[in-house]
């Protein structure tokens, strides 16, 4: 059966959930569902995945095939604001009204929040067959919840804001059918703050293309990669693809081995990405002496991840907040082994000694002496990568994500 699918995003930039929902709709428009896709104005330095689409588009339209309808939402951006919130609170009902979608999918915290509503309150009449709302799905790509940290001010900051976080999903989570997670963990961390009933919800993992990552493309092999990066076949490149920001971790990478690269010339920092923090990163970097130590790619094509992510020795993610960070299995589909930090899903899928390294969040230490570990543990390090890549291939093939969703979708419909 056809649907009539909208997609709320709350912005289009570059980024692990808003992939996700791309591949998402690239998948159901293949299927012949009629797609839509919402999202709020895209600005800064973190790019957009709005050329994708375009190029998408394109060849459905040359192969006769159903293409993604795009929707800017004007008032729709990711900082609180009362009136701002109001007004794309009326932009959304205005959308739903007019495209009489059959689902209602929302992603990332603003725009679950205010699209489930707009979902709820503005029930439509489907061809003659009575009044009822729309199946609504939202999906949780990472927690909203910031990590308890600073001073006793902070701290106190921190708790507030969360606790008024945690109210609003609980009252989105009620208008709402199914919650999808891209994490068992999402799912732990809700249900403890009695955010949505268990039956409500399902974990689909979060789904990509692996076979650029399977194989490389012309120009995309190792080698070829490093060479253009200026990297020698002799360096241990510890590589990291995050935006540039707060949370992502680059300052604790710079902590853990800044001493450690004095004294072992071969080590290398390869940081794919951008960010609002670029350019005090830069800064910290020329202040430790490592300028001619760090490869700073800058926003680059998503084309090109699997070929620079090839090229690393190890993936190094420290975040602090993730759903379950797309970049570690794509470090495993290269062959590449992890180390992280063990917050929310990451856990999943780098496990401690068996499919990477983990390390307790903010453990500085921990994290310079895994890096070192795997770097003079050569066939230990592959071994690692070779056992997560079998379990990467299986679990996050987007092509299974969407067929995932479609079961998500009918269940949604049988609770209209």
């Amino acid at each position: 059966m056809s649907l009539r699918i909208l997609h709320i995003s709350t912005r289009l930039i570059l980024g692990g959930s808003q992939e996700n929902t791309v591949l998402s709709c690239e998948g159901q428009a293949r299927l012949g569902h009629a797609v839509h896709l919402a999202y709020g104005p895209i600005y800064g330095p973190e790019g957009s995945m709005l050329e994708r689409v375009a190029s998408f588009n394109q060849r459905q339209r040359d192969t006769g095939g159903q293409a993604i309808v795009t929707h800017e939402v004007p008032h729709l951006m990711r900082q609180v604001s009362p009136v701002s919130d109001r007004a794309a609170l009326r932009e959304l009902k205005r959308l739903i009204a007019k495209i009489e979608p059959d689902i209602v999918h929302t992603h990332s915290s603003k725009a679950g929040i205010l699209g489930r509503q707009a979902a709820w309150e503005h029930p439509r009449g489907p061809r003659g067959v009575g009044v009822r709302r729309p199946g609504v799905v939202h999906t949780i790509h990472g927690p909203p919840f910031m990590p308890v940290e600073g001073g006793w001010t902070s701290r106190a900051k921190i708790r507030a804001t969360n606790a008024v976080y945690a109210a609003l999903e609980r009252h989105a989570a009620r208008r709402c059918h199914l919650i999808v997670c891209v994490a068992d963990a999402m799912r732990t961390q809700f249900l403890d703050r009695n955010i949505g009933r268990p039956e409500q919800y399902v974990t689909v993992r979060s789904g990509m293309e692996i076979e650029p990552y399977l194989s490389p493309r012309a120009g995309a092999a190792r080698e070829q990669v490093r060479a253009h990066l200026g990297l020698r076949d002799t360096d241990f490149v510890i590589g990291t693809v995050a935006r540039l920001a707060e949370h992502k971790g680059h300052d604790d990478i710079l902590d853990a081995m800044g001493q450690t690269m004095r004294s072992r010339p071969e080590f290398k920092l390869l940081w794919v990405g951008d960010g609002w923090w670029a350019d005090r990163l830069r800064q910290r970097i020329e202040a430790l002496g490592l300028h001619d130590r760090v490869v700073l790619t800058g926003l680059v094509n998503p084309e090109q991840i699997p070929g620079l992510v090839r090229a690393m020795d190890v993936l190094c993610h420290p975040s602090y907040r993730e759903g379950l960070p797309r970049t570690v299995p794509q470090a495993l589909l290269c062959g590449v082994c992890p180390v992280a930090y063990d917050v929310d899903g990451t856990g999943e899928i780098c496990r401690e000694m068996e499919t990477g390294r983990l390390v307790r969040p903010g453990d500085v230490n921990g994290l310079g002496a895994a890096i070192v570990w795997l770097a003079d543990h050569p066939a230990e390090r592959r071994e690692l990568a070779a056992r997560g890549r079998a379990e990467c291939i299986d679990q996050f093939d987007a092509r299974r994500m969407v067929s995932e969703l479609e079961e998500v979708y009918r269940r949604a419909l049988d609770q209209v």
